[in-house]
């Protein structure tokens, strides 16, 4: 949930409350009158996007003109990658030029704007559909924004490779990183889980962790990763790593989402992690290589507990003397457009609303059709309660900034290197990380 947005077209994570702008917002914003509500005329909406890939600007292009066919109001459309949008937002609500719609990718922003009562309540457009697994993030029983897809970490693995060493799809760490060594083989590599100060390695590399049952925080947001429960686990996690470190290619330290994305097209790592758009970029630039990718969930230690790293993206609507409009348009969007605008990334913008996975327009697309079944197991997922859905954004009790705060610092990451690179005692480099996270959420 995070992170940066595209390098090259790729989806990245978040960028969670990066700068001063973020973090500040509360000052920044205080003491800016509330706009009024639902005003009629018809005025331009203002709709900030951060889905830049070709496919999806396209589609907001077309939007836009069918739109003001429809409804007589001009919709400008002003697209940035993501780790610019919440500056941009937060720059238009100061200079009084606020977006009337925005994308924001951080459940933490999406906080800060509902206590600066910056942006309205949505529940008119969410509460009339199901939705899969925490993803709303309700705050006092109000939604605050309209989640469009859910972007999980899930494992890649080579089924063609399993097949040819007789390998079982694992669930206990103990065999997942056998099977990584097994498919060690020249410039081949048993997997690729980036250890560096990156999102990418917050996003990909701690879901064994979750599937563990490690946790970041308690219901009072006390540090506990250090407690006698965590300190164990998160110590054993570690081990695990450094085990799988050895089956990587050089320069896991600075690899990044396209990194791994990249090895995992072109077959040079066995496993590795990343949301749908494997599929898709498979299917553009390795065709055969698509059928060869299978997916499973992270997993724990002792084979009894499944994970997948959060990621997620969604709309808000700013409280402006235009939000009547916004509303409207809202409301057209995310019904007669919604499939439209996720056939635009297909596997990629896997939906966070339930009753799209059974829509026959939605599955009436060729990849959809292509990876059907990979797609029901990401389905699963996100239905079946007993899979871990978490990240560290999204630790904690409830929505808060402190786990993006614990995110930016890159504490997380740190641990992995102090253990992998510096060749520290396990539980020496879990409890300097439980010392960090106390000073940075303070």
């Amino acid at each position: 949930m995070t992170y940066e947005k595209t390098k090259g077209g790729v989806w990245t994570r978040r960028q969670a409350l990066k700068g001063a702008g973020a973090l500040g917002m509360g000052l920044a914003l205080s003491g800016l009158a509330a706009p009024a509500l639902r005003a009629q005329e018809k005025r331009p909406i203002r709709f900030l996007n951060c889905e830049t890939g070709k496919d999806t600007l396209a589609f907001f292009a077309r939007m836009a003109t069918e739109y003001k066919e429809k409804a007589g109001v001009e919709v400008i459309v002003d697209s940035v990658p993501l780790d610019e949008a919440f500056t941009k937002i937060t720059n238009g609500i100061r200079s009084g030029t606020p977006y009337d719609v925005a994308n924001v990718g951080f459940i933490g922003q999406v906080l800060l704007l509902a206590e600066e009562e910056q942006i309205v309540p949505l529940n008119e457009l969410t509460d009339e559909f199901k939705w899969g697994n925490n993803i709303l993030f309700p705050i006092d029983g109000k939604v605050y924004w309209y989640p469009f897809d859910y972007n999980l970490a899930l494992i890649y693995y080579r089924k063609d490779l399993y097949e040819a060493k007789g390998l079982s799809v694992p669930n206990t760490w103990d065999a997942f990183a056998g099977n990584c060594e097994a498919l060690v083989e020249g410039r081949q590599k048993g997997c690729l889980f980036p250890i560096g100060s990156n999102g990418a390695a917050n996003w990909m590399s701690f879901a064994f962790l979750w599937a563990e049952g490690v946790k970041l925080f308690d219901d009072e947001w006390n540090v506990i990763i250090d407690n006698d429960e965590m300190k164990p686990k998160a110590a054993a996690y570690l081990d695990f790593m450094a085990r799988l470190y050895a089956t990587m290619p050089p320069g896991a330290l600075q690899a990044g989402y396209s990194d791994v994305l990249s090895n995992l097209v072109a077959g040079t790592v066995a496993h590795g992690a990343y949301a749908g758009r494997v599929y898709e970029a498979a299917a553009r630039d390795n065709p055969d290589m698509g059928g060869r990718l299978g997916i499973m969930p992270y997993m724990d230690s002792a084979g009894k507990q499944t994970a997948v790293s959060h990621g997620y993206d969604g709309w808000v609507v700013l409280k402006t003397d235009n939000t009547g409009n916004a509303m409207e348009f809202m409301r057209w969007l995310t019904t007669d457009r919604m499939v439209d605008f996720l056939h635009s990334a297909p596997v990629h913008f896997q939906p966070a609303r339930l009753d799209i996975y059974d829509d026959q327009r939605w599955r009436d697309n060729a990849l959809i059709k292509q990876f059907g079944a990979e797609i029901d197991q990401m389905r699963n997922l996100v239905t079946d309660g007993s899979v871990v859905l978490t990240s560290i954004d999204t630790q904690g009790p409830r929505p808060d900034v402190r786990p993006g705060k614990v995110f930016e610092s890159f504490v997380m990451p740190e641990m992995l290197q102090n253990k992998i690179l510096r060749e520290m005692d396990s539980a020496e480099a879990v409890a300097q990380a439980a010392a960090k996270m106390r000073d940075v959420i303070k």
